[in-house]
C-alpha cells in the first residue's frame, strides 16, 4: 500500500466517502468539518504563491530583455492560443450546463454578495487594490495578480538593485510549491470526507454532473487540440508526422503523472532533435510553463462556471468575460505540480462569491481532468517552440525524427 501513488490514494478516498455518504449519511455529514479544514489550508496558500512566482516570473525574466523579439514573439502567441481555450471552455460549459441541478451551498456571506451587481465602473474600480495586505486577507485574486505584475516591472525597472527582493520571491514561490505538496498529502481525507458530505446530503444525483462535467472537458480538449493546434500547425507549416513523434513521449509522461515538470526534459530534447534552435527551445518551453497552460486555462474557464451552475448562481455575459480575464492573468501563476490549478481555482472562486465547497467537490475527480489538461499543456508548450522558431525563419526538414 505504501507504494501507491497520491493520485491512487485520492481515488481510494473519493470511493470510500462515496460508500459512507450512500451506506450512512448521517454519519457522512459530520465530516464536514475535515473537508473545511482541508479547503481553509488550500485557500492558504493562494497569496504567496501568485505573487512569488509572478514577481519572479516578470523581475527575474532577464531573458525577456535579451531575447528581445523572441520573447516578444512568444508572449504574443501565448496570449493569443490560451485565449481560444479560455473562450473554447466558455462556450463548452454554457452549452452543455454540466453542473445545472446539482445544487451546491452557498454560505450566507456568499449569498449576500453574490447578489450585490456592480456596475462596470465599479467593477474597474475593484481591479486594483487599495491595500496588497487587505486584499491577501480577502484572496481578491484579480488585485493581488494587478499588484504583482506592477511590482514586478517595478524590480525589472530597478534591476540590480532589486535583487535581494526578486531572490525573495523565488525563494517564496519555491517554498510554496513545497507547501503545496504539504497539503496534498491531506488530499485523499479531505476528498472522502467531501465527497462523503456531498452524497450524503444530496444523494447520487451530484456524481452525474461530476460526469458529465469529466466528459465536457474531455471533449473540449480534444477539440482545442484538433481545431486551434491544428489550425496553427496548417498556418506555420509545421510538419505533423514529424512533430506527433517528437511530441508523443512528453504526452504520455505529462498524461501518467499529471506534472509537466516530469515531461520538461523530454520536451526540450525532442524539440531541439525536431528542429528548433537550442536558444529558442530553453526560453520558449519553459516560459510557457507559466505564460503558455493552455489545458489549464481551459479547464479554469469550464470549471469556474461548472461551480456558478451547480450553486444556482446566474452569471451574466459581463461577470464570465470578467472572470476570463481573471482566469487569464491569474492561470499565469499555476505551478507545474499535480492539482495546482485548483490552488488558482479557489481563488476565482473566493473573488467572485462563488461557494467553496465547489472546490471540496471537484477534487474528488481532479486526477482525471488534471492527467488531460496537463498533457494538452506540454503539446501546447512544444508546439509554442516550434511556431517561434517559425517565426524566426527556421525551416523544418525532413530528417528522421526524434
Amino acid at each position: 500500500m505504501k507504494r501507491l501513488s497520491l493520485t491512487a490514494w485520492i481515488f481510494l478516498g473519493m470511493a470510500a466517502g462515496v460508500a459512507l455518504g450512500a451506506l450512512a449519511p448521517g454519519v457522512a455529514r459530520q465530516l464536514a468539518p475535515v473537508s473545511a479544514i482541508f479547503l481553509r489550508l488550500i485557500r492558504s496558500i493562494i497569496a504567496p504563491l501568485i505573487f512569488g512566482t509572478l514577481v519572479y516570473g516578470i523581475a527575474g525574466g532577464g531573458d525577456l530583455k535579451r531575447m528581445g523579439r523572441i520573447g516578444l514573439k512568444a508572449i504574443v502567441y501565448f496570449e493569443i492560443v490560451t485565449t481560444f481555450a479560455l473562450f473554447l471552455g466558455l462556450s463548452a460549459v454554457n452549452l452543455v450546463r454540466p453542473g445545472a441541478g446539482m445544487s451546491l451551498r452557498q454560505t450566507t456571506a456568499e449569498a449576500a454578495l453574490t447578489e450585490t451587481r456592480p456596475g462596470a465602473g465599479a467593477i474597474i474600480e475593484h481591479v486594483f487594490p487599495a491595500s496588497i495586505i487587505d486584499a491577501m486577507a480577502r484572496g481578491d485574486v484579480l488585485q493581488i495578480v494587478v499588484f504583482a505584475f506592477l511590482f514586478g516591472a517595478a524590480c525589472a525597472a530597478i534591476g540590480a538593485k532589486a535583487g535581494p527582493v526578486v531572490a525573495f520571491c523565488e525563494s517564496l514561490a519555491e517554498v510554496m510549491f513545497r507547501y503545496t505538496r504539504y497539503v496534498m498529502y491531506l488530499a485523499p481525507l479531505g476528498v472522502g470526507a467531501a465527497i462523503a458530505v456531498t452524497v450524503g446530503s444530496k444523494g447520487f444525483g451530484v456524481l452525474f454532473g461530476l460526469g458529465k462535467l469529466i466528459l465536457t472537458m474531455y471533449v473540449a480538449l480534444v477539440l482545442f487540440v484538433v481545431l486551434v493546434l491544428g489550425a496553427v500547425v496548417l498556418i506555420a507549416r509545421i510538419p505533423m508526422r514529424r512533430f506527433y513523434q517528437a511530441v508523443r513521449e512528453p504526452f504520455l509522461i505529462a498524461f501518467s503523472t499529471a506534472s509537466s515538470e516530469a515531461a520538461l526534459p523530454l520536451a526540450l530534447e525532442n524539440m531541439e532533435q525536431f528542429g528548433v534552435p537550442k536558444h529558442i527551445v530553453a526560453f520558449v518551453i519553459p516560459t510557457g510553463y507559466s505564460f503558455n497552460l493552455d489545458g489549464s486555462t481551459l479547464y479554469l474557464s469550464l470549471a469556474s462556471v461548472f461551480v456558478a451552475q451547480a450553486a444556482g448562481v446566474h452569471l451574466s455575459a459581463g461577470q464570465q468575460l470578467l472572470m476570463m480575464l481573471t482566469l487569464m492573468l491569474t492561470s499565469k501563476g499555476v505551478a507545474g505540480v499535480p492539482r495546482a490549478a485548483l490552488v488558482i481555482l479557489t481563488g476565482t472562486l473566493s473573488t467572485f462569491h462563488l461557494p467553496m465547497e465547489g472546490i471540496a467537490v471537484l477534487l474528488g475527480i481532479d486526477a482525471l481532468m488534471d492527467m488531460a489538461r496537463t498533457s494538452v499543456n506540454v503539446v501546447g508548450n512544444c508546439l509554442a517552440s516550434a511556431v517561434v522558431a517559425r517565426w524566426e525563419g527556421v525551416k523544418f526538414g525532413a530528417g528522421a525524427a526524434p
